[in-house]
């Protein structure tokens, strides 16, 4: 499994995506801007007022936090040593989730057989972003095609085995149901690998954005897909489904990819997929992300953005690797 979020990458890489089908342009450092693209006016003028007066890249980089108190007196480690397992620093943990948002998509999901990348993946954000709030909307990252992955990445808790149970042939249909029920703006779909499935699940994942254009075709849907083997046309099958944001992770940087992804992954056939998709429906938004904390330097993580920008990639996110549990590969700043 290539395509989980860590830290607060999942929320973070969604805002991105709507900035950037909202026609606004996010700063990053260096040279390079996310291209700018027109919106099909599928959002109201109030929400697209408020999604482009929000906060930007250059706020969440700046480090000009509002409340230094949790951190600037904590006297623990903050830099493992060697055979250390660290501890949570307090900013880092989360409250137990619950309230009524949490469990009415918690509900939602159970009754329809439907499962999430929050759960599956031991999210520590789940309660804030089920939860939502007066100002938020609640959101999820619905992972199609069941909860068991065909890989095995050393920094993924899903489960694994060589042949998953059969797809749900009723999970894109009860997919666009659920998601109708919320009434969000915004929604990811995502997945588990399915190498046993020969076009990786490609037409399962057209099938639930048709389903969900059917029932509201303002809803704005972004697939964060397997690199499906590399197979160019099960990656068409999705981009041509209708969606706005094809997503596919490179994870990490070139260097690290044997460490870090399953074997049958590598940097240079998930730049493929990204590009192809790019030049199949060139008005689709394409995007990636890589982890932090791998053990990676300054140097590899600015070669591969311009690596990713060579390729047309409009939208990378960085998120903070977080090690789910003991068996998984530990954080590593150095």
């Amino acid at each position: 499994m290539s395509l989980l979020p860590r830290g607060r990458r999942c929320g973070a890489a969604a805002t991105a995506a709507r900035r950037l089908l909202l026609g606004t342009r996010a700063r990053v450092p260096g040279s390079h801007m996310c291209n700018q693209y027109t919106t099909s006016g599928s959002l109201t003028e109030e929400k697209k007022e408020l999604l482009q007066s929000g906060p930007d890249l250059q706020d969440f980089v700046s480090g000009d936090l509002s409340d230094k108190s949790a951190w600037a007196e904590y006297k623990g480690n903050l830099k493992r040593q060697k055979g250390e397992r660290l501890r949570l620093p307090p900013w880092l943990k989360t409250e137990i989730p619950m309230g009524k948002n949490y469990n009415k998509l918690k509900n939602t999901l159970r009754s329809l057989n439907l499962h999430t990348v929050c759960e599956e993946a031991r999210c520590p954000n789940i309660g804030e972003c089920w939860g939502g709030g007066e100002y938020a909307t609640a959101t999820a990252t619905i992972m199609l095609m069941g909860d068991t992955c065909t890989r095995g990445c050393r920094f993924c808790s899903v489960k694994t085995a060589k042949n998953p149970p059969p797809l749900d042939p009723e999970e894109p249909y009860n997919t666009a149901k659920a998601i109708a029920e919320w009434g969000l703006d915004y929604v990811v779909l995502t997945s588990v690998d399915r190498d046993d499935m020969p076009d990786g699940g490609a037409e399962h994942f057209a099938k639930t954005v048709s389903h969900l254009k059917e029932r509201n075709s303002k809803i704005l849907v972004e697939c964060l897909t397997p690199d499906f083997r590399g197979d160019l046309q099960a990656v068409e099958k999705v981009v041509l489904s209708g969606l706005d944001v094809y997503a596919h992770n490179v994870e990490t940087v070139p260097a690290l990819q044997r460490k870090v992804r399953d074997p049958r992954a590598n940097f240079e056939q998930s730049v493929r997929v990204l590009k192809h998709a790019k030049e199949v429906q060139p008005r689709v938004i394409t995007k990636t992300s890589i982890m932090l904390g791998l053990g990676e330097t300054d140097e590899q993580v600015y070669s591969t953005m311009k690596l990713l920008r060579e390729a047309d990639v409009d939208c990378l996110t960085l998120g903070q690797y977080m090690q789910p549990t003991k068996r998984h590969l530990k954080v590593n700043s150095s």
